[in-house]
């Protein structure tokens, strides 16, 4: 896995794993869209995704990070 990735990695597994209410933000401050893939650089979101964030229900927010394990998946193979 690429190194500026194995933090977020390892929040994606954490955060899926635990079931708890008040599901956090990927953010890691890093906020610039990559052009091609119209996904954040830090934290692997759409914009739709990160507009959204704070009106989400929990169970939203989940998905949100499985989207983010798969794209990490994406990543490290493509």
């Amino acid at each position: 896995m690429m190194i500026r990735f194995q933090k977020l990695a390892e929040r994606a597994a954490q955060v899926l794993v635990e079931v708890v209410p008040h599901v956090p933000s990927p953010c890691v401050s890093v906020c610039v869209m990559h052009p091609q893939t119209g996904l954040c650089e830090g934290c692997l979101r759409t914009l739709q995704e990160i507009g959204d964030w704070s009106r989400m229900p929990d169970e939203g927010k989940r998905q949100v990070w499985q989207r983010i394990q798969l794209r990490l998946r994406s990543a490290t193979t493509g």
